[in-house]
């Protein structure tokens, strides 16, 4: 997984948010939490790739955290 799949996977996420937010039922509050986790978890690892990267460390070395590590991180 590279940066810009994993960018385009945060859209993808956001899109159906916005779209369960927008429904008249507002969307099943199960789905809307896993969505938010699943976005902690996809900025949690192009962070660590970017830093990876910075430091000059193989950004491929980076793997997803579990969801109870990176939920209800501060943005």
């Amino acid at each position: 997984m590279n940066d810009q799949s994993i960018l385009e996977r945060v859209h993808e996420v956001l899109a159906e948010e916005h779209a369960l937010r927008s429904a008249p039922q507002g969307g099943t509050v199960h789905r809307l939490r896993a969505l938010e986790l699943e976005l902690d978890q996809c900025w949690d690892l192009l962070r660590r790739r970017r830093a990876l990267r910075e430091f000059g460390a193989d950004p491929s070395a980076a793997q997803v955290r579990p969801a109870s590590q990176v939920k209800d991180y501060v943005q």
